[in-house]
């Protein structure tokens, strides 16, 4: 058993790229991951699971196809499974994301901006 606390600040400092989940640890079969976004991704879903988005620090907005919702440091969202949607952040933004293990960042979509491989911080 691992007896450290793990620090946010710590761990996102050793982030350098945009759009790049990195797991910081595991419970049962969900994995917790820093990333750090800025500017627009692409409309994706993920149709076997939810999608947890915590802001550690900045503004989020998630575009879904019929509204939108923004998140500030401090706030969070759950996206239900199969929901279509596109986050966007203006300036860069701090994340934690819950996802379980073997979820893609882009879903089912693909493309350059999907992390293939889970990257552990």
């Amino acid at each position: 058993m691992n007896s450290e606390a793990i620090n946010f600040k710590d761990k996102l400092s050793l982030i350098n790229e945009h759009w790049s989940p990195k797991v910081i640890t595991e419970m049962n079969d969900y994995q917790f991951k820093l990333v750090k976004f800025e500017g627009d991704f692409i409309w994706h879903d993920h149709p076997e699971t939810d999608e947890t988005f915590i802001v550690i620090e900045g503004d989020l907005r998630i575009d879904f196809r019929d509204s939108l919702v923004h998140l500030s440091t401090g706030e969070m969202y759950v996206i239900p499974k199969g929901v279509e949607h596109k986050p966007f952040a203006e300036n860069e933004v701090q994340i934690l994301l819950i996802v379980p293990k073997g979820i893609k960042n882009t879903g089912h979509e693909g493309g350059k901006r999907t992390a293939e491989n889970d990257v552990w911080i």
